[in-house]
């Protein structure tokens, strides 16, 4: 049995282990994860603090060799990262890559850091008068990242924050978390200075005395709303600049006009991807008019040709849930589904006796706001099918919802998905393209209740969310000028 260790000043540092991590497509224990006293997390942010004095100091140039040469040792280590990821995680390896490669891009984004801290200078303001700006560093952050993502969600993070100066403590999820410690390791390799990046393992307690800890100047976080309300309403009481993701229920709306093969490949791609443990998931399709037969005979068709199986194994579509008590949660949304008024399409429970965490496709026809099979964000392989009259009536139901992370419309007509980029109250839309993340120049996050603060994460947010603004003005007086005026300062 390995315990996973922490990151801390450059080196591995082992410690006792308590937290179990399985392999998800076994069910077996491989490892456990140490949660450190709190005269342990003191020290990291005492190391962290210390370090932040001369790393905030560093050349532009500095930083954006180092992030260069971490965007090729993460491509030369992609497999072995992978790997890393699918045995903890349960995911794909191809899905395991994806995740790597929309992690790369931020990195890729955050190379042109000297752009992106670029400041302003205005001369000649008043008489003799000039104004400048420029970005700093806030000192030491803290990311917390979920389990469904544990690299591509720390790259979103750690990239733009070191590249605005900051040091980072890393809190990874507890369920995988190896890869986050070869980050480390990546980073170091890199040129990163000992003490700018760190994995600090642990728990709940560990994330609170962090959230209101004296040496933290900002949090970022992803995971379940409820647990984003949590972070951000600790972290902003304790004076900290705080943005938190939280969870997502997010609407596919097909019309009639729609290409219904398209739009069934995409429900399958988007609704069962990674069983289903994505923020951007598609868990509910909004079939308009009386294409709802027609669009679940479709979906059906293709979800009982996929295969679910071990990650690692080339044949499998998608993998287990991370662990037993998620998938016996998945399974209680399918369960009740039938006595709440839906009509259970596929149950997915013919892999319910095999090893492993595993639970087949499910499908949920007449899902309707008032189910919790509709108002809660299940997180697993289950896609349920809601039918309305007309497009209003798809607007008005997504509009209603409480989250507000992704949606995405399914039409020919240009004029309507105009109208519904404009009319839904979402933040992140797609036009025929089921899972709207987007590139990164724009940066990722939703509304309402699938984001806490303002910031979104990554692209120019993430660089503004990182960094703080100084402006200054600048004054030369002439020789022996003199002159008392108590007046407030004008520029005219």
């Amino acid at each position: 049995m390995t315990t996973v260790p922490h990151f801390i000043n450059g080196q591995r540092v082992a410690a006792e282990g308590v937290s179990p991590v399985f392999n998800p497509a076994t069910g077996e224990v491989i490892a456990t994860v140490p949660v450190p006293t709190p005269t342990q997390v003191d020290e990291v942010v005492a190391l962290a603090r210390q370090t932040a004095l001369t790393w905030s100091t560093s050349t532009l140039s500095q930083r954006t060799n180092i992030l260069f040469s971490l965007r090729h040792l993460i491509v030369a280590h992609t497999d072995e990262l992978a790997a890393l990821i699918t045995r903890e995680h349960g995911k794909t390896l191809p899905d395991a890559r994806g995740e790597i490669a929309r992690g790369l891009e931020n990195v890729e984004y955050a190379c042109g850091l000297i752009e992106h801290l670029k400041g302003g200078f205005s001369p000649q303001v008043a008489d003799g008068v000039d104004v400048h700006s420029f970005r700093e560093a806030l000192g030491v952050v803290l990311e917390i990242t979920p389990f469904n993502f544990p690299i591509m969600v720390p790259l979103w993070m750690t990239a733009n924050a070191l590249a605005t100066g900051n040091v980072v403590i890393l809190k990874p999820s507890e369920r995988d978390p190896s890869v986050s410690v070869r980050l480390g390791e990546l980073l170091k390799e890199a040129g990163l200075p000992d003490g700018v990046f760190n994995v600090i393992q642990g728990n709940a307690d560990t994330v609170n005395q962090l959230l209101t800890h004296d040496g933290i100047d900002a949090v970022s976080f992803v995971g379940s709303t409820p647990v984003a309300r949590h972070v951000y309403e600790t972290a902003t009481h304790a004076g900290k600049r705080a943005q938190a993701l939280g969870g997502a229920k997010n609407h596919m709306v097909v019309l009639p006009d729609a290409d219904l093969d398209v739009a069934a490949d995409a429900a399958i791609n988007a609704g069962y991807g990674a069983a289903g443990e994505r923020c951007m998931a598609i868990s509910v399709v909004v079939a308009v008019g009386g294409i709802g037969d027609a669009l679940i005979a479709k979906i059906t068709e293709r979800l009982d040709k996929l295969t679910v199986g071990p990650g690692n194994e080339a044949a499998s579509d998608f993998g287990p849930v991370i662990t037993e008590a998620h998938r016996n949660r998945v399974r209680s949304y399918v369960d009740n589904a039938a006595s709440e008024g839906a009509t259970v399409v596929r149950d997915g429970a013919e892999l319910l006796n095999r090893p492993g965490f595993f639970i087949g496709p499910c499908l949920l026809d007449n899902v309707a706001p008032g189910m919790k099979a509709y108002d809660d964000e299940i997180f697993g392989p289950v896609l349920g099918v809601t039918r309305v009259e007309t497009f209003a009536d798809a607007v008005a139901l997504i509009n209603a919802n409480p989250y507000g992370n992704g949606t995405a419309i399914f039409t020919r007509d240009g004029n309507a998905a105009r109208l519904f980029t404009r009319q839904v109250s979402v933040g992140m839309i797609g036009v025929n393209v089921p899972i709207p993340v987007p590139v990164s120049a724009y940066s990722f996050g939703g509304w309402k209740n699938s984001l806490f603060g303002h910031a979104h994460m990554y692209g120019p947010e993430g660089i503004a969310f990182f960094s703080r603004a100084k402006v200054v003005t600048t004054r030369w007086p002439q020789p022996s000028e003199s002159q008392i005026d108590l007046g407030f300062p004008r520029t005219r």
